[in-house]
């Protein structure tokens, strides 16, 4: 499976790595650790939006650009297999053109099923971050990790595990963290930059206070959502992102299992992120096509409204977590009952 990268990126000299349209430590870190892993290969940086403010902690995040590079001999793309997730290369006649007649290398840790039409290869691995996926395929390529290239992997899985702490972490994580370190990534350095990055703007801080006063809450407190609109979204995100800066706020109110944010734009897309403490995010976000973990999922949908989907979600959360209360109780009575 490795062996398939090796293969795709030798007799190559020119590589275009490819970050979605919601980008994040995770697919910012996959991004840039893949250059510092290549030093001998040409490598442009392309992400469909603006890299936002609170990412810009990363060392050369200024590298990622918004055009395309027509000239690579081959396109990486990480953090996604999701089609939904690149409707705005797929939108774009000549993007698409690209992306079905040039060879592309797909690389994600989401469980989400690969929709992706065009020819490609890839490799899938469900796991705490794409850059522990990276990792992974560095060594068992035998790719010489150096200092640049530690510090942007530890960056991204770091982010996407909530600096070590999110469902998904294992012992195996804390040897990759410890690992990285031994490669030279200074997490005190790094948490630091990190930190400097993430203070909130008197502004941004008056914003947060309205969210928190605007957040609904369903099935007797157990499902949370908050709705961001069009103009709050052209407002605050480039200076930090909504969901960013609610959800995990959500999800840590008393008596929550599942916590959405939902943006809505003109043109009738509307996108959601899930947090849950029970394991059943992405099948709340399956329903609406969608995908992710079982703890922290993302979907989106067209031509409907906020007071619609809540309406949906509303029913299909009930399911989900009465669903999933049934299971835990049937587990508990069946390991008391071993004794």
């Amino acid at each position: 499976m490795y062996e398939d990268f090796k293969q795709f990126i030798t007799n190559k000299t020119h590589l275009c790595v490819i970050q979605a349209e919601n980008p994040d430590g995770d697919s910012l870190g996959s991004a840039l650790s893949i250059e510092a892993l290549l030093p001998n290969k040409q490598i442009s940086q392309f992400c469909p939006v603006n890299i936002p403010k609170y990412l810009r902690y990363f060392q050369d995040w200024s590298k990622i650009s918004n055009e395309i590079d027509y000239q690579a001999e081959g396109y990486i793309i990480v953090d996604t297999a999701a089609k939904i997730l690149l409707s705005k290369l797929l939108d774009d006649p000549t993007i698409k053109n690209l992306l079905y007649t040039k060879p592309v290398f797909v690389i994600d840790h989401h469980e989400t099923l690969d929709d992706l039409d065009f020819p490609h290869q890839s490799i899938i691995e469900s796991l705490p971050s794409c850059t522990n996926l990276i990792y992974k395929i560095a060594t068992e390529l035998n790719i010489s990790i150096n200092k640049t290239a530690a510090e942007y992997l530890f960056q991204g899985l770091l982010s996407d595990t909530l600096g070590l702490t999110s469902a998904g972490v294992t012992s195996d994580t804390f040897r990759l963290a410890a690992e990285l370190e031994d490669y030279g990534a200074d997490i005190s350095i790094l948490e630091e930059k990190r930190k400097e990055f993430m203070k909130k703007s008197p502004r941004i801080l008056s914003y947060k206070a309205d969210l928190i006063k605007r957040i609904d809450y369903s099935l007797d407190g157990q499902l949370s959502t908050i709705h961001i609109p069009w103009e709050e979204i052209q407002e605050y995100s480039d200076e930090y992102n909504p969901n960013v800066l609610i959800l995990e706020e959500m999800k840590m109110v008393e008596g929550v299992k599942v916590a959405i944010a939902i943006k809505t734009y003109p043109d009738g897309k509307l996108t959601g992120k899930i947090r849950s403490s029970l394991p059943i995010a992405d099948k709340i976000a399956g329903f609406f096509g969608g995908g992710g973990h079982p703890f922290a999922a993302g979907f989106r949908t067209y031509d409907t409204s906020y007071q619609e989907i809540l309406h949906e979600l509303i029913s299909c959360c009930l399911k989900l977590i009465n669903d999933s209360d049934t299971e835990n109780t049937s587990s508990e009575t069946t390991f008391i009952g071993s004794f």
